[in-house]
């Protein structure tokens, strides 16, 4: 253990940034749940109607959890918040133990660190140490905010402690991934299984088998029944998944090998495929398992947006501000609804998009562009390949979502024509998510250490989406975002002025970016 309380203090300060904009990311999702339903509905009734509505939607119940209390506000927030800040945490502890354990190992500069007067766990321990403290920092400022709203401080602080102690258990199993996986990229990929299991098991068994809810861990942190009955004793699964999963990590680590993992890494075909020996080829087949999960993904969130259906009046309520809001004071209240939920949709797929747009990034992080650049592949084909697959996901991503919501809402209604009307409708919005992924490429060109920052173009496009006219934000700067230009397609006439000019200056930011990093040193690590 010796030397683990300094890596402990490097990681913190190395990880300073992740862990503000993950917890305080966190944050807003709890808060800003609570700010909106309180001015959605101008009376009693007409939540008390929107709640019905709610309480009998099954595909909303699989998407967010137990619907109970959902006429108060409290009750709102658990629903809406609960099983989506539990995969939010459960991503954080997944990236930060991961990065620090497996992908130290696999870069080599964990083998450094082991030249030095530290223990064999030193560095194990301060990675869990860090994803601990950063779920706690999270679990924190969820139940301060909410207490500021102001909701009851008891239950408040149970959904803080709560998401604290699921994003434990995740820990634990990310730790437990690195241990058995011989790779970074394997590690997260089995971490995430665990978390994506933990979500379907927790939504099958909320609409229809009870028991599968309670071999999930979100489905302990739901079951504290926060605003609606609050219990304690779900922490106690909690708890002891947590110590159980980083024990048996543990135990693990201590009898592998170092730079190996428990399974076996299953050997590759004796010979390439041709379309590897070409970059696009190569690029296709890096990043296709993201682009087909993805998909999925943004398929699955469709529909349950879908299946809403027609009936959106009474989720809505009859107040100005929820009309603005999810209907952005569109004559057709469906219409307008729908038309807000593809901009949602849109900048979820946004997610693949920066993603993918800085996968360049990660391979110049570890050295794998010095590789294939010292073959006949040369720099501008290299990255070009990666900005088509990038360009080529966000298309089937978009359209994944848009089929996806259409299709829940002819499953509902019965309007076959649904399907293809609002497939469509999302085309449009395929610029504003190239655009966002062209800043990612250009940063990754000029300063890849900056790369990052396309982040931000995202988070501020949410902001001005969500917030924009209650927090009065002046209109040149809602102009920033590049989803703000867009006709609200199907509820307004789609333009085609300000479709082309996104997608001409996704293509001038992109090519723009190509030219930066032909011009500029790879990084060698």
């Amino acid at each position: 253990m010796t030397g683990t309380w300094t890596l402990l203090r490097h990681f913190l300060w190395r990880d300073r940034w992740m862990l503000t904009w993950w917890s305080l990311g966190t944050t807003v999702l709890y808060w800003s749940q609570a700010v909106s339903v309180k001015g959605l509905y101008a009376t009693q009734a007409e939540f008390d109607a929107a709640a019905a509505s709610m309480e009998g939607n099954a595909a909303l119940i699989s998407m967010a959890g137990p619907a109970r209390a959902l006429n108060t506000v409290g009750g709102q927030v658990t629903w809406q918040a609960t099983a989506f800040g539990a995969i939010v945490v459960g991503l954080m502890s997944m990236f930060l133990v991961v990065r620090h354990t497996r992908a130290e190992e696999e870069s080599g500069r964990d083998e450094l660190l082991r030249a030095a007067a530290i223990g064999r766990a030193a560095p194990t321990v301060a990675a869990v140490l860090v994803a601990l403290v950063a779920n706690v920092l999270a679990g924190a400022l969820v139940a301060a905010s909410l207490v500021s709203v102001p909701l009851a401080v008891a239950d408040s602080v149970a959904l803080g402690v709560g998401l604290a102690a699921v994003g434990a258990v995740f820990t634990g199993t990310a730790l437990l991934a690195a241990q058995l996986t011989g790779g970074a990229r394997a590690a997260y990929g089995l971490a995430g299984a665990v978390l994506a299991v933990a979500y379907v098991l927790r939504a099958i068994g909320d609409v229809g088998t009870p028991f599968l809810t309670w071999i999930s861990p979100i489905g302990w942190y739901q079951g504290m029944y926060a605003f609606s009955g609050l219990r304690w004793w779900p922490m106690l699964p909690l708890l002891a998944a947590a110590v159980l999963a980083l024990a048996a990590a543990l135990w693990v680590f201590a009898r592998r090998d170092f730079g190996a993992g428990v399974l076996p890494t299953r050997p590759g075909p004796a010979r390439a495929s041709a379309a590897l020996t070409r970059g696009l080829g190569l690029a296709t087949r890096l990043q296709r398992g993201s682009v087909i999960g993805w998909a999925i993904g943004m398929w699955l969130m469709g529909l349950a947006y879908g299946s809403m259906g027609s009936d959106v009046g009474d989720l809505i309520g009859d107040s100005e501000l929820s009309r603005d809001m999810f209907a952005r004071g569109a004559g057709d209240l469906v219409d307008g609804f729908y038309a807000t939920a593809i901009v949602l949709l849109a900048l979820m797929s946004c997610g693949f998009a920066v993603s993918s747009a800085l996968r360049p990034r990660g391979d110049e992080d570890v050295g794998r562009v010095e590789v294939l650049l010292a073959t006949g592949l040369s720099r501008t084909r290299w990255l070009l390949a990666s900005m088509a697959v990038t360009v080529a996901g966000s298309v089937v991503v978009v359209l994944a979502a848009g089929l996806g919501l259409g299709s829940g809402y002819a499953l509902v209604t019965g309007d076959d024509a649904a399907v293809v009307d609002l497939t469509v409708a999302t085309v449009p919005y395929v610029a504003p998510v190239l655009a966002t992924a062209a800043v990612a490429s250009l940063l990754f060109g000029l300063a890849p250490r900056l790369a990052g920052l396309a982040w931000l173009v995202l988070g501020y496009a949410v902001v001005v989406l969500m917030f924009g006219e209650l927090l009065s934000i002046p209109e040149r700067l809602q102009g920033l975002s590049p989803f703000h230009h867009l006709a609200l397609v199907p509820a307004e006439d789609f333009r085609w002025a300000p479709f082309l000019a996104l997608t001409a200056l996704a293509a001038v930011l992109g090519g723009a970016g190509v030219a930066a990093f032909t011009r500029r040193d790879v990084e060698v690590r």
